[in-house]
């Protein structure tokens, strides 16, 4: 890349031939209007340049830079990498100001391949940044922005970050809701005032993700041997007959493996994927597997009327994500979540109460 600080006068002297291509490094003011810092010049602008400075409408000079023939504009940069890290459910906005902004086309979770993001934003000059991964985003929000500092980038170094997003997946993808039937499992004792008001709960979040509600079993757990029968064939029932992918399990505790449920899920063959999630509100949630089957569970049925961390893990359960140990565990990066971080919930969730203490 060669450079120039060229003078009015040079400029009064120049053949605008010689100007084109080149690409502004600074804003430049002409009585037509100012050309902003990155512009390409073709002829025509070369040509109104030229014309300013023999007039003596230019007040300064213009600082300008020629590509190489291995230089990328910054547009162009921008463009290329953008296209390499969009994957599904995310299109790419108009350029603005060098930099290209991907958006959500659909409502739906984001994933970000995060140390495939570290590696691309390793390379000098590229930037791309992004929402939080394992974050709600309504359809038409922007996830993602690519853009690079310079105005003209070495055709290497764009190459690079393309690779790297190729070769690794998409960087950035939004899942879809699924339309998914979710029942629940009540494991404790319900007035109908109480049971009115959790199912009333329950459903506005599934409504809201594009799910419908299949009502509650509540099995009260005074008697661990007839609880744990009446837990069986309520597993039986949703996971077995219905064959739901998704089922909500209120008032059994992870820090309790006394509870009759631990004793009837285990008696079919599931497993807990993980007790407690990294986040808070609602460290106390846990997900288990039966079969296909992802349960999420909360120690009170109450909870699930709440905005707890159990919010950041139903939308992805709900785009049929199978959850592991290994994944729930990110949810520690930010997963202190006071009101200010309520945006990473869904909408739902963002006015919703929170449990005490």
């Amino acid at each position: 890349m060669r450079t120039a600080r060229v003078t009015v006068d040079e400029l009064a002297r120049i053949a605008p031939a010689q100007l084109e291509g080149a690409v502004l490094l600074a804003p430049l003011k002409l009585p037509s209007g100012a050309l902003a810092k990155g512009v390409r010049f073709d002829a025509a602008t070369a040509t109104r340049v030229v014309a300013a400075a023999k007039a003596g409408d230019l007040a300064r000079p213009a600082r300008l830079a020629w590509p190489d023939p291995d230089d990328v504009h910054e547009d162009e940069a921008a463009r290329r990498l953008a296209l390499a890290v969009a994957g599904g459910g995310v299109e790419p906005r108009a350029p603005r100001q060098s930099r290209l902004d991907l958006a959500a086309s659909r409502d739906g979770v984001l994933h970000v391949r995060t140390e495939s993001l570290r590696r691309i934003n390793a390379i000098d000059p590229l930037e791309v940044f992004t929402l939080f991964d394992g974050q709600a985003v309504p359809g038409g929000q922007v996830v993602c922005s690519v853009k690079v500092a310079p105005h003209l980038v070495p055709a290497a170094a764009v190459a690079a970050g393309v690779r790297i997003a190729r070769e690794e997946g998409p960087v950035v993808e939004v899942w879809p809701y699924r339309a998914h039937e979710v029942a629940a499992i009540a494991v404790e004792a319900m007035s109908p005032e109480a049971l009115a008001r959790f199912e009333a709960g329950a459903r506005s979040k599934l409504d809201a993700l594009g799910s419908r509600f299949g009502g509650t079993t509540v099995v009260p757990d005074d008697d661990p041997e007839p609880a744990a029968a009446a837990i069986g064939a309520a597993l039986d029932e949703v996971v077995g007959r219905r064959g739901l992918a998704v089922v909500l399990v209120g008032g059994v505790s992870a820090g309790d493996p006394l509870s009759p449920f631990w004793m009837a899920l285990e008696a079919r063959g599931g497993a807990v994927v993980r007790r407690g999630v990294p986040a808070h509100p609602g460290s106390m949630i846990w997900l288990a597997r039966l079969g296909r089957t992802q349960l999420l569970g909360l120690p009170s049925c109450g909870m699930f009327s709440l905005a707890t961390a159990a919010d950041l893990v139903l939308p992805r359960l709900l785009t049929g994500e199978e959850l592991t140990a290994e994944r729930l565990a990110d949810l520690g990066h930010g997963g202190v979540l006071t009101r200010d971080m309520r945006f990473r919930f869904p909408a739902y969730a963002r006015d919703l109460g929170a449990p005490e203490g």
